[in-house]
């Protein structure tokens, strides 16, 4: 069988309850929902795995959490409840909001980062979960032993640092990513430089406000020194939009304004988006992350994910030298054990070869 059949025989749904979350016959799974008039998981991706899980032989609840703008911890009724679990799939932002929380011990939580059944069923949603673990984890690992780091892009980004000594573990989500499609976030605190911000300044999907976005007429670049915002470069408008919207995003939820907390990187060559950013920001942030073409700081908060990201387009990655990343394509042939990873997994090897670069901008290709 080819590499393209043996694709298209995966499922996406097999590869999140099998390959992620290791559920196996008689396990009970609760789905854990927002209603699709909220605009941003389509009905679609709920009926689906749930088909998916029942043929499966898994036993399948569902239950409405709604949508919170502010969403800090768990309730404690859907603790209680999802404690009945083995495993509990969010197909919600409550997922998203929580995934640098503490979550309660028993139930295997997974979030979900594919909105619907078109990215389910494409090579993001099934290309194998495992061997992007394991791209993760060499990712990591090359950070973790590095000395310098170096983060550019042609738009003029041109950031330096390192990670802090005696980082011996990199820190990440509580829940588990599916698909994973970034490395762990880089600690910030010793990168120093110019950003530049790709055209807008929008939310993490932490806490969802007024404004979420803002977009620039020009280009805008964000000055950071030491962890640190120090002010913004670009026309008069642009520079007094951007503060404009770190006074009030910081004020209204109380959080550090010029905290950078850290930045990461896609890793996952299948994870496009093929529709225009614009259309809806907020999706798109939940989402198109994922893509190689794309790495984000966490600011506007001393956590992560803070409340304000910053997005890089096409970056390179230059790690102890080693170019890592090249103007948005990921290079896991590059790393240690990476051609190891490309050879176990075909499916991901073929994805690495032919990218999807579309990652909403419709005006750039």
């Amino acid at each position: 069988m080819s590499t393209s059949r043996r694709l298209n025989a995966l499922s996406g749904v097999r590869n999140l309850l099998v390959n992620c979350a290791e559920a196996k016959a008689g396990d009970r799974l609760l789905i854990a929902f927002e209603h699709e008039d909220f605009g941003y998981f389509d009905l679609d991706i709920r009926h689906d795995i749930a088909a998916g899980a029942r043929a499966m032989g898994l036993d399948v609840s569902m239950i409405d959490v709604g949508f919170n703008a502010v969403q800090c911890d768990l309730p404690q009724d859907l603790k209680t409840h999802f404690s009945l679990f083995d495993v509990v799939l969010f197909l919600s932002r409550l997922g998203d909001q929580l995934r640098f929380s503490e979550m309660p011990p028993g139930p295997k939580f997974v979030v979900c980062f594919a909105l619907n059944s078109q990215l389910l069923n494409s090579s993001f949603g099934f290309a194998d979960y495992r061997a992007f673990c394991r791209a993760k984890d060499a990712v990591d690992d090359c950070i973790l032993k590095s000395r310098t780091i170096g983060l550019t892009c042609r738009a003029g980004t041109h950031v330096t640092g390192s990670v802090p000594q005696g980082t011996t573990e990199a820190k990440d989500t509580t829940s588990m990513r599916f698909p994973m499609s970034v490395f762990s976030p880089v600690p910030a605190d010793l990168f120093s430089g110019r950003v530049a911000l790709g055209g807008f300044l929008t939310g993490t999907g932490s806490a969802y406000y007024d404004r979420y976005t803002v977009e620039f007429e020009g280009p805008v670049f964000a000055i950071l020194e030491a962890g640190q915002l120090t002010g913004f470069e670009g026309g008069r408008a642009d520079v007094a939009a951007a503060n404009e919207h770190y006074d009030q995003v910081s004020s209204s939820l109380g959080v550090d304004r010029n905290f950078v907390h850290s930045w990461h990187a896609g890793i996952h060559p299948g994870c496009g988006f093929p529709w225009d950013i614009r259309e809806n920001f907020e999706r798109w942030g939940g989402s198109a992350f994922g893509n190689p073409r794309v790495l984000h700081f966490h600011t506007c908060g001393a956590y992560a994910p803070g409340e304000i990201s910053w997005n890089i387009f096409d970056p390179t990655i230059e790690i102890d030298g080693l170019r890592v990343w090249e103007d948005g394509t990921f290079h896991l042939d590059r790393l240690e054990g990476g051609p190891d990873i490309l050879a176990e997994y075909p499916c991901a090897a073929e994805i690495f070869a032919n990218p999807d670069r579309n990652v909403g901008l419709m005006d750039i290709g």
